[in-house]
C-alpha cells in the first residue's frame, strides 16, 4: 500500500498569500504574465521568470540559477517561512464553476511510485524529464504538487470535514474566481490516523503531473548514485502531492484540430473515413457525441457525426477502446498523416472546458482545416489503462483542478 508523510512546508505569510499564489507559467498570456509581474511584487511569477528584473528572457541552466536567487530572496524578505512541524495540509478549492474539491497536501514516496502503488496513465518525454530534474537539482524546491487521486473512503471524507471546522489558514479568493482554504494539521495523532487511514487504500493514481513526479524519481537516484550515504528518509526521497477522492476528479476531453487534410479533398476525405465509421452531415447545428466511439467533426463550414462501425469493436485492452486512440488510429495517423500525435506541428488541441464553437472558429478562421471532438475520459477508463500498465495517445485528459504555485512549497 502507498504512504503519505508529513512535511514542513515553505509557504507565504497569511497576508501575501493571495498575492503569492499564481496558475501555471503557461496558462497567462504574455500580456497578463507582464502585468502581473509589472503591478505584483510578491507574485510567485517572479521566482519562476527570473529574468523579468532585467528586461531579458533567460533560459536553460542560467535561468535555474537565477530561479533559486529569487526564492531565496522571498524567503530572506519574510514573504515565504518554513512551518516548524511536520504537517499534513487540509486543502479546499472551490472554483469558479462551483466545482469543490478536498484534498490533502502530503509528501508522497520514490520507493511507491517504483513499485507502482503510485499508478501512471500518460507517457512522459524523456528529454522533458531531464530537463526538470536538472531544474529540481539546482532550485531544490518543488511548488506545483502532483495531482494524485484515490478511491471514496467515507472515514476520511468524514475526518477532512471534520478538521475544516475550524478556522482556516488561508482563505482567499483569487482574480480567477477561485477560492482556496488550508488548514495545516500537526497534531501528531491526527496525523497519524489520517497516515493508517491512506495505508490501507490499494493504489494512487496519477491524475496529473507525470513529469513532475518522473523527475523527481530520476533525480532521487541521480543524488542517490552521486551520494551513497543518503537514504530513504532524506526529503528528496519524496515528492510533494496533492490526493483528492476520484469522485471529485474532473476529466474534461481534448478536442483535436488539424491544419491540412493530408492532401486529400474534401470528399475524398470523407470517402476515406467512409471505411471506418458511418458518417452524417448535421450542416450548422453543434454536434457533441454522447456516446462512446462517437464523434463530432467539423469541416468545411459544417458538422459531421462520426460513428465507429460496429465490426471494429473487438477490441482487445482498454487502450484500443479509447476514443482518443481510435481517433488516432483510424483516422490522424493513416489518413492525415500524423504519426507522432508529440512532435506534429500540424495538430493542435483544445481542451473541453472551451467549447465546440471555439474549434469552429479554429476551422473558420484557416488556422485549422478540420476539428475533431471528443467525450471524456472517464475515471474508470483511466484506472483501467493504468491497471494494465499502458499508456493514453497525449492529451487525452484535461483535468481539474488545478492547484496554485507558491501556496505550499517542498524543499530538498
Amino acid at each position: 500500500m502507498p504512504n503519505i508523510y508529513p512535511f514542513k512546508a515553505v509557504r507565504p505569510t497569511r497576508d501575501k498569500v493571495s498575492l503569492v499564489a499564481s496558475r501555471s507559467y503557461e496558462s497567462y498570456t504574455q500580456e497578463e504574465r507582464d502585468a502581473r509581474l509589472r503591478d505584483n511584487p510578491f507574485s510567485f511569477l517572479h521566482i519562476v521568470n527570473p529574468g523579468f528584473k532585467y528586461h531579458k528572457e533567460i533560459t536553460g541552466t542560467a535561468r535555474y540559477q537565477l530561479v533559486k536567487n529569487r526564492y531565496l530572496e522571498f524567503k530572506e524578505d519574510g514573504v515565504f517561512q518554513q512551518d516548524e512541524k511536520q504537517c499534513l495540509y487540509v486543502y479546499k478549492i472551490v472554483n469558479r464553476d462551483g466545482n469543490v474539491f478536498h484534498g490533502l497536501v502530503a509528501a508522497t514516496s520514490i520507493e511507491d511510485y517504483e513499485k507502482d502503488l503510485i499508478k501512471k496513465h500518460e507517457d512522459t518525454l524523456s528529454q522533458r524529464e531531464a530537463v526538470f530534474k536538472e531544474y529540481l537539482k539546482t532550485v531544490g524546491f518543488n511548488s506545483e504538487a502532483v495531482l494524485l487521486t484515490y478511491p471514496d473512503d467515507d472515514s476520511l471524507k468524514d475526518l477532512l470535514e471534520s478538521l475544516m471546522e475550524d478556522r482556516p489558514e488561508y482563505e482567499f479568493t483569487t482574480t480567477y474566481r477561485d477560492t482556496h482554504y488550508l488548514w495545516a494539521i500537526s497534531e501528531e495523532k491526527t496525523l497519524e490516523k489520517l497516515q493508517s487511514i491512506f495505508e490501507k487504500i490499494p493504489a494512487f493514481y496519477i491524475a496529473d503531473g507525470h513529469h513532475r513526479s518522473a523527475s523527481s524519481y530520476l533525480l532521487a537516484k541521480d543524488l542517490q548514485q552521486e551520494n551513497a550515504s543518503l537514504n530513504q528518509s532524506d526529503t528528496h526521497h519524496y515528492f510533494m502531492s496533492y490526493l483528492i477522492p476520484e469522485s471529485e476528479l474532473k476529466i474534461y476531453e481534448f478536442n483535436r484540430l488539424v491544419t491540412d487534410l493530408n492532401g486529400l479533398s474534401k470528399e475524398e476525405f470523407l470517402i476515406e473515413l467512409d471505411t471506418h465509421f458511418r458518417i452524417e452531415e448535421r450542416g450548422v447545428e453543434y454536434y457533441k457525441p454522447s456516446k462512446k466511439h462517437h464523434f463530432s467533426m467539423y469541416l468545411d463550414g459544417a458538422f459531421y457525426s462520426l460513428y465507429l462501425r460496429k465490426d471494429h469493436y473487438g477490441f482487445e485492452n482498454s487502450l484500443e477502446a479509447l476514443d482518443t486512440f481510435i481517433l488516432h488510429r483510424y483516422i490522424l495517423k493513416p489518413l492525415l498523416g500524423i504519426s507522432d500525435a508529440r512532435n506534429d506541428d500540424r495538430l493542435g488541441y483544445a481542451h473541453g472546458k472551451r467549447d465546440l464553437a471555439y474549434v469552429k472558429s479554429l476551422v473558420d478562421s484557416g488556422e485549422f482545416s478540420v476539428g475533431f471532438g471528443l467525450l471524456p475520459v472517464t475515471v474508470m477508463e483511466m484506472k483501467q489503462i493504468a491497471n494494465e500498465g499502458l499508456t493514453m495517445p497525449p492529451k487525452s485528459t484535461y483535468i481539474e483542478p488545478k492547484l496554485r504555485s507558491g501556496v505550499t512549497i517542498y524543499e530538498f
